[in-house]
């Protein structure tokens, strides 16, 4: 039904940049919350950023200041623009999409894409 296809990541220096790239195979404008969780070896999969349907963003403290999760709906986009990297920021990013807010299992995960941070 749903896939979610990441791209745009990879290896950068300490204090460099990278986007990553979320495309939806469906109108993104029917879900509710999209966003970007991460998850390094040996942890859990954690929240990075998300958005909603209005526009409203949230991130995690740990990347605050440094990172930018926006939407394009023509493009079925979603986009996470990191900047001023660390290597504690070095984990498999995972897109995914949420079509309420209050239902269970209606959840869609995309591959995964790694991102690799040197010092």
């Amino acid at each position: 039904q749903v896939q979610l296809v990441e791209s745009g990541g990879g290896l950068v220096q300490s204090g460099g940049s990278l986007r990553l790239s979320c495309a939806a195979s469906v109108n993104i404008f029917s879900f509710y919350i999209m966003g970007w969780y991460r998850q390094a070896p040996g942890k859990q999969r954690d929240l990075v950023a998300k958005i909603t349907s209005t526009g409203s963003t949230n991130y995690a403290d740990s990347v605050k200041g440094r990172f930018t999760v926006s939407r394009d709906n023509a493009k079925n986009t979603v986009s996470l623009q990191m900047n001023s990297l660390k290597p504690e920021d070095t984990a498999v990013y995972y897109c995914y999409a949420k079509k309420t807010s209050w239902l269970k299992g209606d959840d869609y995960w995309g591959q995964g894409t790694q991102v690799t941070v040197s010092s």
